[in-house]
Order: C-alpha cells, then structure tokens, then sequence
C-alpha cells in the first residue's frame, strides 16, 4: 500500500509499504478520510514528539479517521463484517489496569494511540483494535464522519462543563473544536454563546453558526477587535458575567481571561494544550468568593456514541468544518498549510481512497 510515513523532522516519504494484516481482535479498514489535527503539525515540525519508545518514527501519523472494512480476525468478526462504514477511536485503552477499572480510561496509562503510538490513517489501510471501531451512521459520510473523533472530545469538555438551558457560555478559540463546543453549547440550551477568538475568518464562521457575540482580542484592524473582554461580558450579561467558559486553546492570556470573564458559580473547562512549563494565575479570592470551579478536559471517555449521535441527528454543522479534502500524496502539503493558515483553513482532510 501507499502511505506518508514519519521518521523525524524534517524527514518524511510518501513510498510503499507492508499491506498490515489484522489480528484475531483486529480489524483492517480501507481508509476513506482522514482529518490533519494541530497534533500531527506538532509532530511534523518537532514541535511535539511521538507516543513511541524513542518519540521518534517510522510512524504513519493520522488518528482522526474513517474507513470502510476489508478484512477481520476471528474475535472481531463477532461484531463487524466487511464492508461495514466505520470511524476508528484511536486512543485505545487496555481495559485491564487498575485507572480503566476504575472508570477513567482516558488516563490509561498503557493506550496505544493510533497515528501517535502505533500506525494511523495517513495510508491506504490501516488496522485498529475491534474495540475502537464504531459504525458510522448511514447518513454520516466518511469525511464527515472524520470529525468524529475532535467531535467526541469537545462533547466530553462540554459533559464536564454542565451546561444547563439558559445559561451564557463563552467559548476561547475558535477553531473546528471550538466551533464545535459553541454549537453543543447552543444545543444544550445555552441562550448566549460568545466567540473569543484571534482569527477574523474563524470568528466569522462562528458568527455564522450563530454567536451572540463575537470578540477579536488581537487584531485591531478587526470589525470584531475588543480592547476588554471582561466589559465586552459584561456588557452583554447585564454585569453577571458568563456561566461557563471552554478554552480550547492553549494560550495562556485566553486561560486566565476565562476566570477573570466568569461570574458567580460558574465552571470554566480548560482543553487546549498549553506549553510543558506554562503557568496560569488565579485570582484566587475572586475565584473563592464567587464558588467557581475549574475543571480540566483530556480526550473523549465514553463519548463516541454521543458524538456520533450529534453528527447523525444534525446539532453539528460540518460545511465551516472542513476547508477542503486532498489526495493521499499531498498530506504533507496539507500539514503545511494547516501550520502556515495558508487559504484560511480549518480543518483539511486526506481522502486516501
């Protein structure tokens, strides 16, 4: 098969390998779609190093895919046949420690995550543990279905936040997962979702989705441009400020602005990853004063059901998702352009087949 395989930074090739094979509990896919996450540009670029024993490749990066069966071993045959539409869960738990016994199986400490431990979909197939598979809905298509997985874990993040009908949510960066969480916000009742975010063209899609409020805290040539977001809040809140905040960005100035924009028993998410040594300061009294809490979001436990629920009953709007859709022999073009915001993208998806 062709596959876009990693070695180190810098060092990459688009070649010929090894058809993989599945093993008993194995099932083998023929990848359809698979969408360029902020973390294979991070592998990409050095930025960040791999899951493996030298955090270096041969690796086929790529974890957020759909595919459609070709082959299964003999103990996940007895859930999936060829020819089944499928999205693959990546990070794969062993279901055997002592965190997965205890319900937490995000924080198992022995996954193996597809396209960052193990081969991923940058590829024409690609083999996942049957556990990890789930059928795509029949009115979910294979590149929409490749959002599933960024889908799953903004539907964690807003698990963990509560939001209840009526509230006032801001969301913090505004790229496809947090347009996501404004849209699950607004679902589950929200009656104001503000856009925080650096980008016009990503405050503009969020506009279109149906923001209250819209707020540039960077550029001051932007129609959006806002000098204080915690008046911005306050303004449109009538001085109680926002019930909930998701940060799906990890810059530090948007993880503190969530707590200073925040009012009386509010909950703020913190998702977006920030630098290994970044450090957030707490306006600790205000914090205890108004009994606020903050919660932390890490990848998508017992979600995938929900999200692709989401996607099947239409309370996600995919069309502002997905910039485009690339051949197989341009992902790292793709990957490029996902770092540089060549054309405005948001999310660029390879379509090996």
């Amino acid at each position: 098969m062709k596959a876009w395989v990693f070695y180190e930074p810098g060092k990459h090739q688009f070649e010929a390998v090894a058809d993989p094979a599945p093993a008993a509990d194995q099932v083998m896919v023929q990848v359809k779609a698979c969408g360029i996450c902020g973390s294979d540009v991070a592998y990409h670029y050095g930025m960040s190093s791999l899951e493996t024993p030298n955090g270096k490749g041969p690796l086929i990066l790529g974890h957020e895919y759909t595919g459609q069966v070709v082959a299964v071993g003999e103990s996940a045959a007895r859930l999936f046949g060829v020819g089944d539409r499928v999205v693959l869960d990546p990070v794969q738990y062993c279901n055997a420690c002592a965190v997965c016994k205890r319900g937490q199986p995000n924080l198992c400490e022995n996954k193996t995550v597809l396209g960052v431990s193990t081969n991923g979909g940058f590829a024409e197939l690609s083999v996942s543990h049957y556990t990890g598979v789930h059928k795509l809905p029949e009115n979910v298509d294979y590149v929409t279905g490749a959002l599933t997985e960024p889908l799953a874990c903004a539907t964690y993040a807003l698990q963990k936040a509560e939001v209840h009908p009526g509230m006032s949510v801001a969301v913090f960066g505004m790229g496809p997962i947090g347009l996501m969480m404004q849209q699950l916000a607004r679902a589950a009742g929200a009656a104001k979702v503000f856009a925080i975010g650096v980008n016009d063209y990503r405050l503009e899609a969020a506009q279109a989705l149906g923001a209250d409020l819209v707020l540039n805290t960077r550029e001051s040539t932007s129609p959006f441009y806002c000098v204080d977001v915690k008046a911005a809040i306050a303004d449109a809140t009538g001085g109680a400020m926002a019930d909930r905040a998701l940060v799906a960005t990890g810059a530090v100035p948007a993880m503190e602005s969530a707590l200073e924009i925040t009012g009386r028993r509010s909950v703020i998410v913190y998702f977006g990853l920030p630098g290994d040594d970044a450090r957030v300061a707490l306006p600790a009294l205000q914090s205890i004063l108004w009994d606020k809490t903050i919660r932390f979001s890490w990848l998508a436990p017992n979600t995938w059901p929900a999200a692709l629920d989401a996607l099947a009953g239409g309370l996600i709007d995919t069309k502002p998702l997905v910039s485009k859709t690339i051949p197989l022999e341009d992902t790292v073009k793709g990957i490029e352009a996902a770092r540089t915001r060549e054309g405005n993208p948001m999310k660029i998806v390879v379509t090996p087949s």
